[in-house]
């Protein structure tokens, strides 16, 4: 027995092992299997189609990975579709990809246009308050009572007194005209009438009288109460018969003059409300009425002023002082606004985009939408086109929305043309790629450029192209003005071609051609500005050289309605310049008589 007791542990030990490896082998196939069935999904018998749980809009054929986010594809579920039929340009999200991305919407609505408006200003003198203190007779000053800035004068007090030949010579007139008074009365009327044009009064006038003395120096009065803004002056000064002594400001009344932006000056009208505080007198709210807004924008720091007048009791405010200001302002033109929170928009600087969501019952998507801003209303933005009252657009997670846009090839703020050769990388900008490609790109001028923008003249409207014949028209007469030499009359044409390109209603194009315009007006804008300012014709024609391609161009993108007039575009080859004609015949504005028939027809515009 113990020759075989190690053989049957053995044997015993060997069994146990084989019963223990089968069932922890059946336990890992167990796990295998069952972590199979987790992971490995099983094809929708109906619809036979993969989706991606956040991109639902993804739909493929075979299992994989979601060619956005890079998750892997689940079966598409067909109990859960519906018959809703999803447009091509939708962005699709699901509930959970909306939650997420924090996606939120809000509806478009009417409104009254209102905007809060605030305002830096400084107090400064009411200018129908500011006087000259002049002298009104010829001398030498020989003492001044006011003898510093800011020195409060009242009417009637003594301010200089001064040494006057021409004074001594009229006293002694007045003398003599006494003497014969009874005989010629008129005589010494006329006299003492002499010394009153030289402001002296009747007190000193009978003064010198009674003294029956010449006396060689007379003091000044002042005509006026206030402070003295510059002292004009010195002691032992020649002053001369109207010379400035003084520079004087009545500050019982005052203006504070704010300083509106450009974008908020259509928001400001006469007799708004405007409550400001003046930072020297803390804990004290000012009102006022707007008096008069500028008609004029500072070229440099692009603001109107805005006056606002105010009593000044005690003088409290003073000259310089700062001030702040808010106006609660309404758009008197403009009533039941379309209005939209700023954050829905996605501003490019040539497009304004929202995603409006469609209303689907089951289905969560969103469509781009580019649209016309109106005025700026703070947090809100006015819609001049491009929305209705109703619809729902993204107001939070809008990046989140046109990001899935451009990664599935749709037009995005980025890419509006909706190219999907551009989901690898931002729209515009070189993400690397073949040399050639970056070559030929790298050639392309800027007229290639623009004429790869494509525009349907047949969708412009009829409005815009009558507005645009009528700068034509414009354009033309400058044109024959230039061609008369006429400098002067030109000068005031330009203000006329200025003003009809400005009443060029660009709010009726929408998307690229509203952009393409914008490109246009600035820069025939420029030339038209430069010809207003030239000093002589040859600078006129100088710009004028620049205008006619620039308004060709905005011809040939959008065309244009006149009075069925046939337009040429001309050309001469001596200067190397172009003009636009209504006449055939050949009449050069840059030579003038010179040249007048230097140039030929290159091209015809119809109407």
């Amino acid at each position: 027995m113990k020759k075989y007791k190690n053989y049957i542990i053995g044997a015993g030990i060997l069994i146990i092992g084989i019963i223990l490896g089968n069932v922890f082998s059946g336990n890992d196939n167990t796990k295998t299997s069952h972590s199979e069935e987790e992971h490995n999904y099983v094809q929708d018998p109906v619809t036979k189609l993969w989706t991606c749980s956040m991109h639902p809009q993804i739909r493929m054929e075979k299992p994989g990975k979601c060619p956005i986010c890079g998750m892997t594809l689940i079966p598409v579920d067909n109990s859960s579709s519906s018959e809703e039929k999803i447009g091509d340009n939708e962005i699709v999200l699901t509930a959970e990809a909306i939650e997420l991305a924090n996606i939120q919407t809000s509806i478009v609505e009417r409104a009254s246009a209102t905007k809060e408006i605030r305002l830096l200003g400084r107090v400064k003198p009411d200018e129908r308050r500011l006087f000259s203190q002049v002298s009104h007779i010829p001398g030498r000053i020989e003492r001044l009572y006011v003898n510093f800035t800011g020195e409060k004068v009242y009417r009637g007090q003594k301010i200089v007194r001064i040494y006057s030949p021409d004074l001594i010579s009229a006293q002694k007139e007045l003398f003599e005209a006494i003497r014969s008074r009874d005989i010629y009365p008129q005589l010494y009327t006329a006299a003492r009438n002499k010394l009153k044009l030289w402001k002296l009064s009747d007190s000193q006038i009978d003064a010198i009288e009674k003294s029956k003395k010449v006396q060689e120096q007379i003091d000044i009065l002042s005509d006026y109460t206030g402070y003295v803004m510059k002292r004009n002056v010195e002691l032992g000064d020649y002053i001369t018969e109207g010379s400035s002594l003084f520079d004087i400001a009545d500050l019982n009344s005052v203006w504070v003059m704010f300083e509106a932006y450009e974008a908020d000056i259509p928001w400001i009208q006469v007799g708004n409300i405007v409550d400001f505080t003046i930072n020297a007198i803390p804990g004290k709210n000012f009102k006022g009425k707007v008096t008069y807004i500028d008609p004029f924008v500072s070229s440099s720091t692009r603001v109107a002023k805005v006056r606002v007048e105010l009593k000044n009791p005690g003088n409290k405010l003073l000259p310089e002082m700062y001030a702040n200001g808010i106006i609660k302002a309404k758009l008197t033109n403009i009533k039941n606004a379309i209005i939209i929170p700023k954050s829905a928009v996605l501003w490019t600087g040539k497009r304004a985009v929202v995603y409006v969501k469609v209303p689907h019952e089951k289905t969560i998507s969103f469509v781009y939408r580019e649209i016309i801003l109106g005025q700026d209303m703070g947090n809100f933005y006015i819609v001049a086109k491009g929305l209705k009252e109703g619809e729902v657009v993204a107001t939070n997670g809008v990046f989140r929305i046109d990001a899935s846009a451009q990664l599935i090839g749709q037009k995005s703020m980025m890419n509006p043309t909706g190219s999907k050769g551009n989901t690898g990388g931002m729209a515009g900008m070189d993400m690397g790629g073949d040399k050639k490609e970056k070559e030929t790109k790298t050639e392309m001028n800027d007229a290639e450029m623009k004429k790869m923008v494509m525009i349907d003249k047949s969708k412009i409207d009829p409005k815009f192209k009558s507005q645009l014949g009528e700068v034509v028209d414009a354009y033309i007469h400058l044109k024959d003005l230039l061609f008369d030499g006429d400098f002067a009359e030109a000068k005031m044409q330009s203000k006329n071609v200025e003003k009809a390109l400005n009443n060029v209603d660009m709010l009726v194009l929408l998307g690229d051609a509203h952009n393409e315009w914008m490109k246009d007006l600035k820069k025939m804008n420029l030339q038209v500005t430069s010809i207003m300012n030239a000093k002589d014709i040859k600078n006129q024609r100088i710009s004028f050289a620049k205008l006619g391609p620039e308004l060709g161009k905005s011809i040939e993108k959008f065309g244009f309605k006149n009075s069925n007039k046939p337009l040429y575009l001309e050309y001469c080859s001596m200067k190397d310049v172009y003009w636009l004609s209504y006449d055939k015949t050949i009449k050069n504005p840059f030579y003038g008589d010179e040249m007048p028939t230097c140039g030929e027809v290159t091209k015809e515009y119809k109407n």
